[in-house]
């Protein structure tokens, strides 16, 4: 080899270094969403131990969650809101849990004054305290989400539920992505 072959394979090797060390982490910011594993979006979230409720009163619980798109996280904000009303003895569910979203208009739904159901501000919808809607202004009742299954004698028994989002304006429940 002499040294014009020499300075020909040192300079194709230092453009090949420089352009992998360019490549290497450019790579890697373009394929890390792809290789990210995907979070179940719909899981459940703890919300209150069973004993932490009345029965028959509703509460209503924010939902916390962190943000994230491509590259970007963003910090933890509320992005909903659920209510729970614990049922009497014998009910089939020992809890229910309610998107506080109105399936009209999507407006944060409100307890009533005399804290027996459930009003939307902006147009006056009203629901019962089963989410059941009692005018015909919204299109549906309350959206019911899923409750994780409860222990209803163990007061410490917690209660996490699925927090998800319905298309509003629709007679149907119709899921958000």
């Amino acid at each position: 080899m002499n040294r014009r072959d020499w300075f020909r394979y040192g300079t194709a090797g230092l453009k090949g270094l420089i352009a992998l060390t360019l490549a290497v982490p450019g790579a890697a910011y373009l394929l890390t969403p792809l290789l990210k594993r995907r979070e179940d979006d719909a899981e459940f979230r703890r919300l209150a131990r069973l004993g932490d409720l009345a029965v028959g009163e509703p509460r209503s619980f924010s939902i916390v969650e962190e943000q994230r798109d491509a590259w970007v996280t963003y910090p933890a904000t509320p992005i909903g809101t659920v209510w729970l009303v614990r049922q009497p003895a014998g009910a089939d569910e020992p809890v229910l849990a309610l998107s506080a979203e109105c399936p009209h208009l999507a407006c944060k739904i409100k307890q009533s004054g005399d804290g027996r159901g459930f009003v939307c501000p902006c147009h006056a919808s009203i629901f019962g305290i089963d989410g059941a809607r009692v005018n015909a202004i919204s299109p549906r009742g309350m959206d019911r989400l899923e409750v994780a299954p409860v222990d209803p004698d163990d007061p410490n028994s917690e209660i996490r539920v699925k927090f998800r989002r319905f298309r509003t304006g629709t007679e149907e429940r119709i899921p958000l992505a």
